[in-house]
């Protein structure tokens, strides 16, 4: 026997999950009969019947009151916490009573749900055991207020004769009335054994609460009699009551339901009452101090089993509800401006169309045509920052929805439109767990979408001036749609508009505040420590050039990882890789991407590694590739061989022409600055400089590292390469320009010196840059957009050499390695490289936040021109 019990308890802690959700569920499916039942036994006719009689006020009341009357029940499981080890907050100590009492309320007192419901929220603390054998000690004194208030029944029928028509019950009376000195005088004479736990103090502690739940539940009963005006007196009802009560204790049916209500009916008939009166008299009591509290109770175990499901789940249940949440407030908001703006700008069209005036009951309702128009055009605004998740906007929009509900009922009151509030409510509030950003920045697709609402409602007013002017004469007849009963209507109705756009303008540059800077204006000095710190990348010397943004990702305030960047629209366009250990590139990400989050703006990164693309996939990123970067060998350059003729032929043309190769290392003097300046000029030709992923000319630039240079044979500079530092082992240039009398191939000249260069000091690559569009989309399987951009490749010949580059490079290119774009998945591919190439393409002087560079530039090439020659 003691082997089966063993068994019995290793199967039950095995299993102890799975028995938990079981029974999460079993009560789930109790509480879903339960209603059902009771349900079924209310008539729906009487039920509307009953709600109309009384105000709303009175029904509020009643609901109150009735929940009221069910709070001395709680006495009990503070009682039973008292009795068990550990602390349990009062909060939680009353959430949980209120669940199992108003599931006890209806199923039975005491029993074996309340037992279980009770072990379940006590058991962190607390045994099984121990659990059952304080509610069992307590379960005793459920009814020892009842049996009280029986002794006092017994002394109004007999010593004051209140309700004496009952005199022929006296003998339940007596058996309910004995149960308290029966359970005193058990407990004292154990009281050293199993209630040893129980002083006096406790048990009348017990008592008293549950003479107060039985007292506050008798005269609920007699609130309700007098709230529906019930043709008798209230004192003669008490004595029934309670002797219904114990009627019904003693049928033992959950609730008393059947013996308590006939008993009622039958005793509230001899005291003159209307059987419709007593039916309607229950109902209320029913309703309000069973079914509500029990609906409240069950809201409250689904909250509780929820949250533990959430947990279990890792907080997926809870982003569930409250992505639909938002998605459902967005939607509705939408729907009702629309339907608001339809109304008050074509009101013949949509009260005309079936399917608008089917619609239409389930949005807002508004008193005049302007008030529809601007509340419209505020619950656009509300909703693009609803939309773009804006903690801002979410009071506001509480408020407006407040005021939209009292407008609403107040001209119409259905209680399906009221339902159908009520989950737009609930929808409200679980949406305010999506509402994480600070502001909003209002991207290009968003302004697509609700600049073409106010373009076509623009549209609108113009044609419908043109039709309603009566200086001009129509041949045909005037669409009804752009029909206005007088000018005076169409004045006042675009006024509305007018003030309208006015406000939702203020609502936009409300919810696009405050604005928190991400990154500031490279520090050159603190740019410069990092890098000799941490040592570079192929992107980190273009930080020097002033037209980016610096964010530093610190750790115990030290520099950790450097990005470079530049805001476009809602963009927020990295160029290339983080400069730092790559170890801390997956938290300085996360950080900035969650940082970017807050201001409404999302990470683009540009010209990136296979290495990081995965890493940012991992982090919600889609990618592309945008090219190839090519890099080039030089332990193995030459150019001896059949392969090198040609570049060996160059350089001997040009030696005999007297150009020569020079390394010049920074500072540079004045006349070289004005000799390099004069060579960019003339290879710029009037166009203007971009920057972001290339270098500019600029003193300042220039003189953060050495550049090649090949003179002609008087001295004179007539092409440059500014070097620009990389990664150990890897040497590259970035501005490369020559002067327009410069010879053929002088470029070539110079990459072969510069090969051989590194070549001599160490390094083993030479990286010779970005190929765009190289090598992207040439597969069959190969996305839409990368085919597309295959196509730019091919023929876009005529605004981009990109083929010419290509074939340049691959002239030296040893390797070519992909490079890609990656941005936030749902964001739309095509505006991100719209972006990426007017971000690319843009002026140096059209920088917003280089203004103070450009200052410094200017100063720096003045001091320059000033210094003299060493």
């Amino acid at each position: 026997m003691k082997n089966i019990g063993k068994k019995v308890v290793n199967w039950v802690k095995t299993h102890l999950t799975l028995l938990k959700v079981l029974f999460v569920l079993s009560v789930l499916v109790f509480a879903i009969v339960m209603l059902g039942r009771i349900g079924r036994e209310l008539n729906g006719d009487a039920v509307r019947a009953s709600l109309s009689t009384q105000s709303p006020w009175t029904l509020l009341a009643m609901a109150a009151l009735g929940m009221i009357a069910v709070l001395p029940m709680l006495n009990y499981d503070f009682v039973i916490t008292q009795m068990l080890p550990g602390d349990y907050k009062p909060l939680y100590v009353a959430k949980s009573g209120w669940i199992v009492n108003s599931f006890t309320n209806i199923a039975g007192f005491g029993g074996f749900l309340g037992a279980s419901l009770r072990a379940n929220f006590y058991h962190k603390h607390a045994s099984n055991k121990e659990v059952l054998l304080a509610i069992s000690k307590i379960a005793l004194f459920l009814l020892a207020g009842l049996s009280l208030w029986s002794l006092i029944a017994l002394a109004l029928i007999f010593g004051l004769g209140i309700g004496r028509m009952y005199t022929d019950y006296w003998v339940w009376l007596i058996g309910g009335g004995l149960y308290f000195p029966v359970l005193m005088l058990v407990t004292h004479l154990n009281g050293h054994g199993v209630f040893k736990d129980m002083p006096l103090r406790r048990q009348l502690r017990l008592t008293l609460g549950s003479f107060c739940e039985w007292g506050a539940a008798a005269g609920f009963f007699l609130v309700i009699g007098h709230f529906i005006g019930a043709p008798v007196d209230l004192s003669h009802v008490l004595p029934l009551f309670l002797v219904a009560n114990v009627l019904g204790v003693i049928s033992m049916v959950p609730g008393g339901l059947g013996s308590f209500d006939v008993f009622m009916l039958m005793g509230l008939a001899q005291v003159g009452v209307n059987s419709n009166i007593g039916v309607v008299w229950l109902l209320f009591y029913r309703l309000f101090y069973y079914i509500v509290p029990f609906v409240i109770g069950v809201a409250l175990f689904i909250q509780d089993a929820g949250r533990e499901l959430n947990a279990r789940l890792e907080g997926l249940p809870v982003q569930v509800l409250t992505r639909i949440g938002h998605v459902t407030l967005v939607v509705f908001l939408y729907f009702s401006a629309i339907m608001l703006l339809l109304r008050g700008v074509v009101p013949d069209v949509a009260l005309r169309n079936a399917v608008y005036l089917r619609l239409y009951p389930w949005t807002f309702l508004f008193l005049s045509r302007v008030t529809n128009i601007m509340m419209a055009f505020i619950i656009f605004g509300l909703a693009r920052g609803i939309a773009n998740r804006v903690r801002r906007a979410y009071w506001p929009t509480l408020v407006i929805l407040g005021l939209a509900l009292i407008a609403s009922l107040r001209r119409e009151a259905s209680v399906k439109f009221i339902v159908f509030l009520a989950i737009i409510l609930v929808a409200a509030v679980l949406a305010k767990r999506e509402l994480t950003r600070e502001r909003m920045d209002f991207p290009w697709g968003n302004r697509i979408v609700d600049g073409g609402i106010f373009a076509l409602t623009a549209l609108f007013y113009a044609v419908a001036l043109f039709y309603n002017v009566p200086q001009i004469h129509h041949r045909h007849p005037v669409p009804t749609v752009f029909f206005f009963p007088s000018e005076r209507m169409w004045v006042t109705t675009l006024a509305g508009v007018l003030v309208a756009a006015i406000t939702l303008s203020l609502i936009y540059a409300f919810l696009a505040n405050p604005q928190k800077a991400l990154g500031g204006v490279v520090d050159d000095a603190r740019v410069a420590a990092f890098i000799a710190r941490v040592g570079g990348n192929s992107v980190s010397h273009l930080a020097f050039t002033g037209d980016k943004l610096m964010r530093f990702y610190q750790i115990d305030g030290v520099d950790r990882v450097m990005f470079l960047f530049r805001k476009k629209s809602d963009k927020l366009v990295v160029l290339g890789e983080p400069i730092g250990d790559p170890a801390d590139w997956a938290p300085a990400i996360a950080d900035f991407i969650k940082e970017a989050d807050t201001q409404d703006l999302s990470l683009v990164f540009y010209e990136v590694s296979e290495r990081l693309t995965v890493m940012l996939h991992e982090y919600g990123f889609d990618f592309m590739k945008f090219g190839e970067e090519g890099y080039v060998d030089v332990t193995d350059f030459t150019l001896a061989g059949t392969k090198r003729k040609g570049e060996r032929a160059l350089m001997h043309k040009f030696e005999r022409q007297g150009f020569q190769f020079k390394w010049l290392t920074p500072p540079f003097d004045a006349g070289t600055m004005v000799q390099l300046r004069q060579v960019s000029d003339s290879w710029l030709d009037g166009k203007a400089e971009i920057g972001f992923s290339l270098g500019y000319f600029n003193p300042r630039y220039l003189n953060q590292a050495p550049v090649a240079v090949i003179e002609d044979k008087d001295g004179r500079i007539v092409s440059f390469a500014s070097v620009m530092p990389m990664g150990e082992g890897v040497m590259s240039i970035d501005l490369m320009r020559s002067s327009e009398d410069a010879p053929s191939g002088i470029m070539d000249a110079l990459f072969v010196n510069l090969f051989q260069r590194a070549k001599d000091e160490g390094y083993t690559r030479f990286n010779m840059g970005m190929a765009p569009l190289s090598n992207v989309g040439t597969s069959d399987f190969a996305f839409l957009e990368e085919k597309m951009a295959h196509l730019v490749y091919e023929y876009g010949y005529r605004f981009y050499g990109f083929q010419g580059l290509r074939s340049y490079k691959e002239k030296y290119v040893t390797t070519w390695v992909p490079k890609y774009v990656a941005y936030r998945k749902r964001q739309s591919l095509l505006f991100t490289l719209l972006q990426i190439l007017m971000l690319v393409n843009t002026p140096v002087m059209a920088v917003k936040h280089g203004l103070w560079h450009r200052y410094l530039n200017w100063v720096s090439q003045i001091s320059t021109v000033l210094t003299p020659k060493k």
